[in-house]
């Protein structure tokens, strides 16, 4: 298996190209990962063969359309373990699932006084959402410190939560830490209060088996481009007793029961969440992503992203003047590692490993809350995925040391 992976960027065309006369090394996976051939296969046939409008259509290719876009809801409800595809409902991505908790449970039972619990770490998808339902429901909006090393103070998570909080909302990884969240444990706490869970999975679900049953969550959020899908395709689970008590947000075709003068009646969940055409090719390629992700098998995916991490991680942190953000244990956080170097900006940096073809990212990675609490403008971010090598991280080493000398003179 890990032979099979080392050649894994074989199957990606677009890691076989040169840029500024340097192999490219894509370490910019946390924003967006680069796509197989067998993802791009699967639009396109979709498209020469099958395309058709879904549902309510009687004819072959609308046929064919529906029970390829229904078999994706299944193997996406087996994917991440839950009871039934029912529970699985198409969104454009984690954004808009953590919007829609925001905009449909949270404005049906939240009450003024009320509490909602988030963290320092939270990308501004999991926090804007909650800070402008707090504002309109007259709630009030807390947060769980973090520990030095960018880890979940849990001691403050038990403090936070408490018998007003209503709403508990974490990432399960950290988007700039790459610290993995004891949801399972967070979730214990809200249930005691009577809380729900809602787990932002964005940087969990590519990366490691999710097993939302096992975590014992409410709802589970995640992003198809993060896990070699197309863009704008994502997943929002939830328990289907609180999908059933929430009202849809979209209304018109498709999610519809049977529309009168007066009165309309709504499909139930998840298609009354559903209204409109979807992004029936974005599905396909969803379904693609994820047989090519378990032909390798999600379990071998983490094991192979901690060794590489274990492998660049010691030798960034010989670099003179290098902060990295995080954990420093490869065991507690994923593929990402979030660093500065003293005396030069992000930016500068990012545009520096660019010219010698390496792709990283810079900025403040939509989580401004956190660069604040961290007492940073911004930070450098490399992050790792399964199409990566040693090679890759030995590249990146290589290019942060020549950009340290090209701005310092070696003297930092």
């Amino acid at each position: 298996m890990a032979k099979k992976m080392n050649n894994l960027s074989e199957d990606f065309p677009i890691l076989q190209q040169k840029v500024n006369d340097e192999q490219l090394v894509y370490l910019d996976n946390a924003a967006t990962t680069q796509k197989p051939r067998a993802v791009v296969e699967a639009i396109t046939n979709y498209y020469y063969h099958d395309n058709a409008n879904v549902h309510r259509g009687v004819h072959t290719l609308a046929e064919r359309a529906t029970a390829q876009f229904e078999a994706v809801r299944k193997k996406v409800a087996h994917f991440i373990n839950a009871s039934s595809e029912e529970e699985i409902i198409y969104t454009k991505g984690t954004t808009e699932g953590l919007n829609w908790i925001a905009a449909s449970y949270g404005e049906t039972f939240l009450k003024p006084g009320d509490e909602i619990v988030i963290s320092y770490m939270e990308h501004h998808s999991n926090l804007v959402p909650w800070q402008n339902l707090a504002k309109k429901k007259g709630a009030v909006l807390k947060y769980i410190d973090l520990l030095p090393d960018g880890q979940l103070d849990m001691d403050s998570a038990y403090k936070q939560i408490t018998d007003k909080t209503v709403i508990v909302s974490l990432a399960h990884a950290s988007n700039v830490l790459g610290a993995v969240n004891p949801i399972a444990e967070v979730t214990k706490i809200a249930h005691l209060h009577g809380a729900i869970m809602v787990v932002d999975g964005a940087q969990s679900t590519p990366h490691m088996k999710i097993d939302v049953q096992a975590l014992g969550i409410d709802f589970f959020a995640f992003s198809g481009h993060k896990l070699m899908a197309p863009t704008g395709i994502g997943i929002l689970w939830g328990k289907s007793e609180l999908l059933d008590k929430m009202p849809p947000l979209e209304f018109g075709g498709e999610m519809i029961d049977w529309v009168q003068l007066q009165k309309t009646t709504y499909k139930k969940a998840p298609w009354k969440f559903e209204g409109g055409t979807q992004n029936i090719a974005g599905v396909i390629g969803l379904g693609a992503a994820i047989d090519y992700l378990e032909s390798i098998g999600m379990e071998n995916i983490a094991s192979y992203e901690k060794t590489l991490i274990a492998n660049v991680l010691p030798e960034m942190l010989n670099i003179q003047g290098i902060e990295i953000y995080g954990p420093l244990d490869p065991e507690k956080r994923t593929g990402i590692i979030s660093f500065n170097l003293k005396g030069l900006h992000p930016h500068d940096v990012a545009t520096a490993l660019d010219m010698e073809g390496v792709a990283i990212r810079a900025g403040h990675h939509c989580a401004q809350p956190l660069m604040e609490y961290l007492n940073v403008a911004a930070t450098a971010r490399a992050s790792f995925y399964v199409y990566n090598t040693v090679a890759d991280g030995k590249k990146l080493i290589e290019a942060i040391k020549a950009t340290k000398e090209f701005f310092n003179n070696g003297i930092v």
